[in-house]
């Protein structure tokens, strides 16, 4: 059985046969729980879109899916549902992401490490802010998306999460705590990320580039948010700078080699690896601003490097990866 390929058809019978059946004895019959994050909607009526799609696998495929065999979230079910033309609704909230914390975060810094009233206009502005990021897809948005209730909400679950803070703390999360710690251990850098963020919306800059692959890998990290990420990794891959920057080093009588660990393409693969190499943007995430992209800001760099300067914060540079690469084998030679 191929998960997913369903037609608008076969929904449709599931749908007749949930009407039929109804809520209750449908779900039941299939072993389904009732939705918790998204609803199909239908001629003005809701449906529980995990359910749906399971049971319209049994026409085409001969049985239905069982709940364990897929999730009803938007990798899954919702994708399925909406291929085949229907219209998908998220019934909570996302969660927030860390460029949402950062913004909040720093109007709590601002306000003295407090709270804020959702009425507060700071909190109005900030909640008008949230609905413009390019994070949260629509369909994962409901009416009540970063209102002004829950940016408050989040205001508290950072102030309470202070050290400072005597009382008991809120429902925040584990994000909450590790975007607070970050302001309180570079809080000039974490402000400039927030600063930056909210400048890259406001021109609209952040908003008309796409996601990238790293922002969702455990082996990048980026303190300052995905939308930074996002801007840094377009300089890194501009193939016009890539060019200029190879251009320039071999100008100069330089070769392409990394700078960091020394490795060089075309002498380990020859013709295959002639030209090639990667660029590393060396200019910080809270650093960065609009402005024009130097060939100095540019490093160039093998894929393994540049992998290692991004995995931990605060990035090091290639300079100082390249010292403890020599001190790393330095100690190697030392070994008995």
């Amino acid at each position: 059985m191929r998960r997913g390929a369903i037609t608008r058809e076969a929904v449709l019978k599931a749908l007749a046969e949930h009407d039929e059946l109804g809520r209750d004895a449908f779900l039941a019959k299939y072993g389904f729980g009732e939705a918790r994050s998204y609803v199909l909607l239908h001629e003005g009526r809701e449906y529980d879109s995990k359910a749906v799609a399971g049971v319209a696998h049994k026409w085409g495929h001969g049985r239905a899916l069982t709940p364990g065999e897929f999730s009803g979230g938007k990798d899954h079910a919702v994708a399925w549902l909406k291929r085949a033309g229907f219209q998908v609704k998220a019934i909570k909230n996302p969660d927030w992401a860390r460029d949402e914390i950062i913004l909040a975060c720093h109007l709590v810094m601002e306000n003295g490490w407090k709270g804020l009233d959702a009425q507060d206009s700071r909190v109005v502005e900030l909640s008008d802010l949230l609905q413009l990021l390019p994070i949260h897809a629509e369909a994962e948005r409901n009416e009540k998306f970063r209102n002004c209730n829950g940016v408050a909400r989040k205001t508290f679950d950072i102030a309470t999460r202070h050290p400072a803070y005597q009382g008991k703390p809120t429902n925040g999360g584990a994000l909450d705590i590790a975007v607070l710690q970050e302001f309180l251990a570079r809080p000039g850098e974490m402000t400039d990320a927030a600063r930056l963020i909210r400048q890259g919306i406001t021109t609209g800059e952040l908003q008309s580039l796409p996601p990238t692959e790293e922002e969702f890998d455990d082996d990048y990290s980026a303190p300052e948010g995905r939308l930074l990420m996002r801007r840094h990794r377009a300089r890194e891959r501009n193939k016009s700078l890539r060019r200029k920057k190879i251009a320039s080093v071999l100008r100069q009588g330089g070769r392409l080699a990394c700078e960091a660990c020394g490795f060089d393409f075309e002498e380990v693969y020859g013709d295959r690896g002639a030209g090639y190499i990667e660029c590393h943007y060396v200019v910080p995430l809270h650093e960065t601003g609009e402005g024009q992209t130097k060939l100095s800001d540019l490093a160039l760099i093998c894929a393994n490097c540049h992998q290692m300067i991004h995995r931990r914060a605060p990035w090091t540079t290639p300079s100082e990866l390249r010292l403890s690469i020599q001190q790393r084998r330095n100690a190697n030679k030392r070994a008995p």
